[in-house]
């Protein structure tokens, strides 16, 4: 049997089974668009073979919309987790609350993200992983090996993933606040790395999302991002100023208001640099006449 193959008797077996009984609202909105020709279909592969997923980018490439498509195609619930140094075990797990059940206080767990998703089959996204305090993390390390299990702390439950559950994770790499991933935890991934999109597959994308747009406009935005592109691999432009979330923004706002303003709004003004904001402003005057 071929990978598509695999791929599409998986989409169908998962399809098939219910996932989704009060968490329809958490399936994820499809249209992710792949840089590189094999990249969306390796990545389902490793989905389908139950690997963890690890999509390493600079802000702005996509990571999230790739993960929301995964839960589309597969028609999965996807619950997230964005890291930060608060992060903690009940933040993923779940907590005790106390309840009135039958005129009597009782004692209730409510369960976090990683539990419902092992649970009930669904995706798991951890978002900004690497911004995680690292002795946080390792509660999961029975979860993403081999085993696919856990040992609930607040209830001392044993609970085995249903076979469904996946987990993807993304990190944003060299970000103030981010920490490398320890070797054990990095070791339970498989890794892809996901770069802008450029050239005709962002056009495509463009003309996808906002085809009333004129076609002035479209090429307008697609020569400023191939000239910011330029600048960020010459160290003039951090990666953000090329961030494909700001690009579509900019396109969207330019749609009603002159184009010079939405692209200060929705691309210079978010970068800290004043260098890089008249920079930005330059490429777009460049373009716009």
């Amino acid at each position: 049997m071929n990978v598509q193959s695999i791929i599409d008797q998986s989409q169908d077996n998962r399809t098939s089974r219910s996932h989704t009984d009060d968490h329809t609202a958490l399936i994820g909105r499809g249209g992710y668009v792949s840089p590189l020709e094999n990249l969306w279909n390796d990545i389902l592969l490793s989905v389908v073979l139950q690997k963890n997923v690890l999509l390493k980018g600079p802000s702005g490439s996509g990571k999230t919309k790739l993960a929301e498509s995964i839960s589309s195609f597969f028609n999965q619930p996807m619950h997230s987790i964005n890291c930060s140094v608060d992060l903690d075990a009940e933040a993923l797990l779940g907590f005790k609350t106390l309840i009135q059940e039958n005129g009597q206080t009782a004692i209730d767990f409510v369960e976090g993200p990683v539990i419902q998703a092992m649970r009930h089959g669904h995706i798991l996204y951890i978002d900004e992983i690497n911004m995680a305090k690292p002795e946080t993390l390792p509660i999961l390390h029975s979860v993403l090996d081999h085993r696919r299990m856990l040992t609930n702390p607040y209830t001392g439950e044993v609970l085995r993933a249903h076979e469904d559950f996946t987990v993807v994770a993304a990190i944003n790499e060299g970000y103030v606040g981010t920490s490398p991933l320890n070797e054990a935890l990095k070791n339970r991934f498989i890794s892809f790395s996901i770069p802008y999109l450029t050239g005709e597959p962002l056009r495509a994308l463009f003309e996808r999302e906002y085809p009333e747009a004129s076609p002035i406009l479209i090429k307008t935005m697609l020569n400023l991002a191939e000239d910011m592109f330029v600048q960020v691999q010459n160290g003039l432009l951090s990666e953000e100023a090329a961030s494909i979330r700001s690009l579509l923004d900019a396109t969207e706002l330019a749609q009603y208001i002159d184009p010079r303003r939405a692209i200060r709004y929705a691309i210079a003004e978010k970068l800290e640099d004043d260098s890089e904001k008249e920079l930005v402003m330059e490429l777009a005057n460049t373009w716009i006449k």
